[in-house]
């Protein structure tokens, strides 16, 4: 039904009659009902503002921390480039925020010297609180010390123990600047990943050079693979051995030495004990002979394994087969009869049995490294007629191929059957350009790719091994 035409002049008349003498006073609830909405409004705007800049300031600061951490352990913990790192981390992540009132956060090092914590402060400003008497709201507000409340991040273990074995290869085409690069690479990773305090979980290393064989030294030689008979004989065990050689078919002697080839038989890609199975002799020529370097057993002291390292000498070919499985005897509890101790390696069991902080109680890792092909194979403890190139001249090999068959096979069995006892395998190559048997290895021994490395210089290599040695630690937010 349309309204009557005087409809508005009515209303007006009715609303008058209900509140007399409103003139100009319904203004001022409406104006400050206006002014609360307004205030509101900006207020919701602020909050915003802030809640935004805040979590980016958070996220910087976090950031922050754990790269200068890295930075600093990586470093050897070199504090002015830890904290350089931090700081300049800071400021990237926080260039796209909100401009701010005030910006103090710092970084230092804690009194532990276990990683960086942050302090300081930030603010950004409140235009439209400022009329509620809001100037500004702290993004952060750090303490000035870590004991009082700094945001920081921390490095050590994950809360499990690690044990780890380091395969490097020492052979002669490592000689100069590429052993120089090797040594410093491997001290990395010692000083990174043996932390100070082992009081809970602990941290070790096992080091096997390798080059033509594996020297294990008198004692433990003769553990592995049995005493030495005096005298000559034409059967490996005797202190010296006349074969015939691959060139011409003439008798040849050589004499054993601390060094050891890969066993044979059912349990050529076993870690069973020696008393269960004996490792080969090793019957090398003059001009490729056993390294000096010995292996080093399990151990957290760090100046043994840096010491040890400095030793290294570039010698010999590459049988990194051998290498490999003493890698795995390193690491495997059924040599407990022959590495006792503190240098005992752990159950397999702890592999899987779950510690308080929701791991597993411990974690074995193997990490091979090789500069090229493996070419060195053995029959009755000489290298075998059918050795790859580089391994010396056919007048120093016996007159019979390789007892288990190349170098390179034995390394992927014996890398299958190590990851199924749950070690978990890292590969490094380093230099090998195209040489195609050692990419394969590379990719194939790893337990996954992401645990493959191909380095082209020395920068590379440590860049490899910090990694690595990064993946064994925990870099943790503490608040």
């Amino acid at each position: 039904m349309p309204f009557p035409r005087n409809f508005g002049r009515a209303f007006r008349r009715r609303i008058k009659s209900l509140y007399p003498n409103t003139d100009g006073s319904l203004a001022i609830p409406f104006a400050l009902g206006a002014v609360v909405m307004m205030v509101a409004i900006g207020a919701a705007v602020d909050m915003g503002r802030w809640l935004h800049a805040r979590n980016q300031t958070s996220k910087a600061i976090d950031a922050a921390v754990l790269a200068g951490a890295q930075v600093y352990v990586t470093s050897k913990k070199d504090t002015a480039a830890g904290l350089e790192a931090a700081r300049k981390f800071y400021e990237q992540n926080v260039r796209s925020r909100l401009p701010v009132d005030e910006d103090t956060v710092n970084f230092a090092i804690n009194s532990d010297g276990d990683g960086i914590f942050a302090t300081g402060h930030a603010y950004i400003d409140t235009p439209f609180l400022h009329f509620a008497g809001v100037d500004r709201l702290p993004l952060t507000n750090l303490a000035e010390s870590e004991n009082s409340g700094g945001s920081g991040a921390h490095f050590g273990n994950r809360g499990q123990s690690v044990e780890v074995s380091l395969i490097l290869d020492i052979t002669g085409s490592m000689a100069g600047s590429k052993l120089s690069d090797l040594k410093a690479a491997a001290k990395d990773l010692v000083d990174i990943v043996v932390w100070d305090d082992q009081s809970e979980f602990y941290s070790k290393v096992a080091l096997i050079p390798y080059s033509q064989g594996v020297n294990l030294g008198s004692s433990l030689a003769t553990t592995a693979r049995g005493s030495v008979k005096s005298g000559t004989a034409t059967t490996p065990g005797s202190q010296k051995y006349t074969f015939s050689n691959a060139s011409n078919g003439r008798n040849t002697t050589f004499s054993v030495s601390n060094c050891i080839s890969e066993r044979t038989g059912s349990n050529a890609y076993t870690d069973a004990s020696p008393s269960t199975a004996k490792v080969g002799f090793n019957y090398p020529a003059s001009n490729n002979p056993c390294p000096d370097a010995q292996i080093v057993p399990l151990t957290k002291d760090k100046s043994r394994l840096n010491d040890a390292i400095d030793d290294y000498k570039a010698s010999g070919s590459t049988a990194g087969h051998i290498g490999l499985a003493w890698g795995w005897y390193t690491l495997s509890p059924k040599w407990n009869s022959v590495f006792t101790g503190s240098s005992a390696p752990a159950a397999y069991s702890k592999l899987t049995e779950i510690g308080p902080k929701g791991l597993p109680l411990l974690k074995k890792i193997a990490v091979l490294m090789t500069d090229g092909d493996f070419n060195t194979a053995y029959c009755n403890g000489v290298i075998s007629k059918d050795a790859g190139t580089g391994s010396g001249s056919a007048a120093d090999h016996i007159n019979c191929n390789a007892t288990n068959g190349s170098s390179t096979s034995q390394a992927l069995k014996l890398c299958t059957e190590m990851k199924k006892s749950g070690i978990v395998v890292y590969t490094v190559g380093f230099d090998v350009g195209n040489q195609a048997a050692a990419r394969s290895v590379m990719q194939d021994c790893a337990t996954d790719p992401t645990k493959v490395y191909i380095a082209g210089d020395g920068e590379q290599l440590r860049t490899a091994f910090r990694d690595i040695a990064m993946n064994m630690l925990a870099l943790y937010l503490s608040k």
